[in-house]
């Protein structure tokens, strides 16, 4: 009995060696040989480097082609082509300050490829929010086309930063930070501290739930946020799901609804840099609590869901960015609760991005030491 279980414990074990062998990997070629591998507490993986040399990278994209792009915020634009780095970034009129980059559902059949980006505060004016989309031709951007400006802010973009995210109908969602008078979030005649819902070409959607607000900005989706860096559509139920910045604690996880408020500055679980209280409230009835929230703060950026069989044990769970605590947050989700986490990659650096590519695999972008890698299941 021992012998025979041991006889078919090493077929299946080569039997998911070859079958992972045999998918795709697209983007880059896989490792040689597997070492240094990590054991997590359900999940062993190694940690392969794919991309090096970056400065400070914000977010990137997978386009079905194998190729894949690279927002800095300096206003590059990288190409990742066959597993290369290309020499030089793509042309034409990139703008400086890039944020996200994402792709329409519909990439195949439109070629619109999204981006946003912070214009910095000049002589006499503030700065600017810019969401814009734009197609690729070879190595160079063309049509661009502006969607949706959020300002004037006084402060600079290391507030105002955004994430783009699509939901199952095709609209278009896109975060606002706030910096400075924390009251603006509860303003919605103010963009600061907003969720915005678009049409894919910028048009604001006659069903936003403050169209018919008197005062009230109609592009507004959902309000009350510090800096919701994190946002991504569950695969399995089309939700959206976001995370946002506190201050000294009370980092948050929410899920996105239609005229909801997430109560920044009035109820949180944060407190001020010197420790004093923002708010007595952690709830309050007419205000989204959090599913979850961080104490100590680990300062969230960028998010995603692993669906699919690569990782079997990490199936549902969410990986979010640690810009503070320089690693990957691993979150095993039930419903909408968060039952159990566990860090990964600790001291990796300041991780700005996560997204699980078309690939099946996870890939991490840590934005101080500038360098993207990606997960790869142990056999």
């Amino acid at each position: 009995m021992k012998l025979g279980r041991i006889i078919m414990l090493t077929a299946l074990a080569g039997l998911a060696a070859c079958t992972q062998a045999k998918e795709p990997h697209t983007y880059f070629p896989l490792p040689e040989h597997t070492q240094n591998v990590v054991h997590s507490r359900d999940q062993s993986f190694t940690v392969d480097t794919v991309v090096t040399g970056l400065s400070r990278p914000w977010s990137m994209a997978f386009l079905p082609d194998d190729r894949m792009l690279i927002t800095e915020r300096e206003g590059n634009l990288w190409m990742i082509k066959e597993g290369k780095l290309l020499p030089e970034p793509v042309q034409g009129p990139v703008p400086s300050g890039l944020r996200d980059i994402a792709l329409h559902p519909q990439y195949d059949q439109n070629g619109w490829i999204y981006l946003s980006y912070y214009q910095e505060p000049g002589d006499g004016e503030g700065g600017y929010t810019v969401l814009i989309r734009s197609r690729l031709q070879g190595h160079r951007l063309t049509d661009v086309e502006t969607l949706y400006t959020a300002g004037p802010f006084e402060e600079g973009g290391n507030w105002y930063g955004s994430r783009i995210a699509f939901d199952t109908k095709g609209y278009l969602f896109f975060t606002v930070g706030i910096r400075g008078a924390r009251a603006n979030a509860q303003d919605l005649s103010n963009h600061a501290g907003k969720t915005m819902r678009l049409y894919d070409d910028g048009r604001i959607p006659e069903d936003n739930p403050f169209v018919d607000s008197p005062g009230a900005l109609p592009e507004i989706y959902t309000y009350g946020h510090r800096m919701h860096e994190g946002l991504v559509r569950h695969p399995r139920t089309g939700e959206l799901w976001s995370h946002e910045h506190g201050a000294k604690g009370g980092d948050e996880i929410n899920i996105i609804g239609p005229g909801r408020n997430y109560g920044w500055p009035e109820v949180t679980y944060s407190l001020n840099y010197d420790g004093s209280i923002i708010s007595e409230d952690t709830l309050r009835e007419g205000m989204e609590p959090p599913i979850h929230h961080w104490t100590p703060s680990i300062a969230p950026s960028g998010m995603d869901f692993a669906i699919n069989s690569r990782y079997p044990a990490w199936e549902g769970n969410l990986f979010s960015g640690a810009l503070s605590h320089r690693l990957l947050m691993r979150s095993i989700i039930e419903g909408h609760r968060v039952i159990e986490e566990e860090p990964l990659l600790e001291d990796i650096g300041r991780v700005r991005s996560v997204k699980q590519a078309p690939d099946g695999l996870l890939y991490v972008m840590s934005e101080d030491n500038g360098l993207i890698v990606r997960l790869v299941p142990a056999p």
